[in-house]
């Protein structure tokens, strides 16, 4: 005997989040329409995000820094300064304990 397969989200869900997509900024729906259609569909919003990804209609949050510049991580820096410094992987492990603020005003420096 087959087992039938439950439908987790109906052809109208579907609908509906297709519908949002198309009037949505980009064509993308966010976290927050994440949350709205989470509470509409009695569903969690890790579920609506997870259907939503495999639409192809969700854009993840984007971090940005307390300026609004792009959020750059530490070690990202240390192994950029290894590169125009030359170092080796051993003297790059090194920079990673050093301050972000400092590592990004060196290479500022550098390639100024």
């Amino acid at each position: 005997m087959a087992a039938t397969k439950t439908v987790n989200y109906t052809s109208e869900q579907e609908a509906v989040i297709v519908a949002m997509a198309t009037k949505a900024e980009k064509g993308l729906l966010d976290s927050a329409a994440a949350e709205m259609l989470a509470a509409d569909f009695g569903k969690t919003v890790k579920s609506v995000v997870a259907k939503l990804s495999r639409m192809g209609v969700y854009q993840k949050k984007v971090y940005t820094t307390k300026t609004g510049a792009e959020v750059v991580k530490k070690d990202s820096l240390a192994d950029k300064l290894a590169e125009i410094c030359g170092l080796t992987e051993a003297e790059a492990t090194s920079l990673e304990k050093a301050n972000k603020t400092c590592l990004a005003k060196i290479i500022a420096k550098l390639e100024g």
